[in-house]
């Protein structure tokens, strides 16, 4: 645990607690003051102590709902992630007081109270977290609070987490020494002195190859040492298996589920997809329009291309796109494929593909050629968020483990596209997406997707 973090989480619950009084008052007083009333005349109006007695139960209730949603967790947070939960902790607070209101109506009757109550919590809540995250980042970068840690793995494997942790501090991990091993690690005098002085809070283990044995050997060591341990899983680890266990005959027999998405959340997900599709497909309406006018300027050749993917349990579709190449260009990819940039996997890269246009390449740069997916969305052959589909010939060069991807619709993006990483390998990329499908959730998909367009032109601008 990083002290940054303690700290940090240990002032969200009194800070909480004043900040949902505040919000509670700002709509009293609001709703009181001569600007509202006279606009909206008032009918009912509560005495101050009496709210007052109210609102410091309301508050303490708040707390007890957000600590049960995990918003108290001893875990690093991403600020993404808090923003949805803030939402729907304070959500879940005012819909229980309604209903309390329903049952014993004298209590209290003023629903604009409620509404700017409940929109003002919300906005301080998000403020508060918004000014923690900038301080702990500010503190980070002075190297206050960091977790010192020791990476093993030989220099290929350990080398991109290396690079990540020294150029962004918000990471909050300070490397105090690397090692290819562990035994490399106990052979070494300096190390030796730092983990026996007790000054280091990880050891994270980059090279996901290493044998049973080796990893024991680790696991020991760490607990023996009181050091936390991180390590990259590998494909099969990257599967959080959801365990259902029973008893059959006296025998302990365990169900090894799929996904989350099994039964109502396959619903839940369903109504998400065709809420936002259709809603984003009403907004961005003029920018297709624009965009369809653009590409038939430029060359000749349809607007749209529907091309082959495979999708949920092999079935084949045709995926949406904004055409973004040459006509025929199927037909010529078997031309180039000797110049294939990736050969970590069955996907096709080339950076500068001949078969794209010169508009293309800006639909491209802005994945706006994926906008028409949506459509697919509605149709019920995609998702919002899943891993993205692959063509026939793709998907035939899998490696065993690799078709778990096809277990779910797959998605305009996913996990793997925002990660942060444009170049990972196609093995990083499933370990990616199978984490997602075994570890869904309606508030993982919600980050995705609000994150999806920051990461898209983060990238675009370096």
């Amino acid at each position: 645990m990083k002290k940054a973090d303690f700290v940090l989480n240990l002032l969200l619950v009194p800070f909480d607690f004043v900040l949902l009084f505040a919000a509670g008052l700002s709509a009293y007083f609001l709703r009181f003051s001569e600007t509202v009333a006279s606009r909206y005349p008032v009918f009912f109006e509560i005495p101050l102590e009496t709210y007052f007695s109210l609102l410091w139960k309301v508050a303490i209730l708040g707390i007890i709902i957000f600590a049960f949603s995990g918003f108290y967790s001893m875990q690093s947070k991403s600020l993404i992630k808090e923003i949805p939960r803030v939402f729907t902790g304070v959500s879940f607070l005012v819909v229980f007081l309604i209903l309390v209101i329903f049952v014993q109506r004298e209590v209290f009757s003023s629903r604009f109270i409620i509404i700017l109550a409940w929109l003002l919590a919300i906005i301080y809540l998000i403020l508060l977290r918004v000014i923690l995250t900038l301080i702990k980042n500010y503190l980070f970068k002075k190297s206050w609070g960091l977790a010192k840690v020791i990476i093993l793995g030989d220099k290929k494997s350990r080398e991109d987490l290396v690079t990540e942790y020294k150029n962004n501090h918000r990471w909050g991990f300070k490397i105090v020494g690397l090692a290819n091993s562990l035994k490399d690690l106990e052979n070494s005098e300096e190390l030796k002195k730092i983990i026996e002085t007790k000054k280091i809070d990880y050891i994270i283990q980059t090279d996901s190859t290493i044998s049973k044995d080796e990893a024991l050997d680790l696991l020991t060591f760490c607990q023996e040492n009181q050091i936390s341990l991180k390590y990259v899983a590998n494909l099969f680890q990257a599967q959080s298996l959801h365990l259902n266990l029973s008893s059959v005959a006296g025998l302990p027999v365990v169900e090894i589920q799929g996904t989350p998405l099994d039964g109502w959340g396959k619903v839940v997900k369903r109504i998400f997809d065709l809420m936002i599709s259709f809603v984003l497909l009403v907004i961005l309406l003029p920018i297709f329009i624009i965009l369809a006018i653009l590409i038939k300027l430029e060359s000749k050749g349809s607007i749209f291309v529907g091309l082959e993917r495979v999708g949920k349990k092999g079935e084949m579709f045709k995926i949406y796109k904004f055409r973004s190449m040459i006509s025929g260009a199927h037909e010529l990819k078997k031309e180039i494929l000797a110049y294939n940039e990736r050969k970590d996997g069955p996907l096709f890269k080339m950076k500068n593909d001949p078969r794209i246009t010169k508009f293309g390449r800006y639909l491209r740069k802005f994945s706006l050629d994926e906008l028409p997916q949506l459509f697919n969305v509605l149709k019920g052959e995609m998702s919002l968020v899943g891993p993205r589909p692959h063509e026939p010939e793709e998907v035939s060069q899998y490696q065993r483990g690799y078709k778990k991807l096809l277990s779910i619709k797959p998605g305009i993006t996913g996990m793997a596209q925002v990660s942060g990483r444009s170049d990972l390998l196609f093995s990083e990329e499933a370990k990616l997406d199978i984490f997602y499908i075994e570890n869904w959730s309606l508030l993982l998909d919600l980050v995705i997707f609000l994150k999806t367009p920051w990461v898209v032109f983060k990238k675009k601008a370096y």
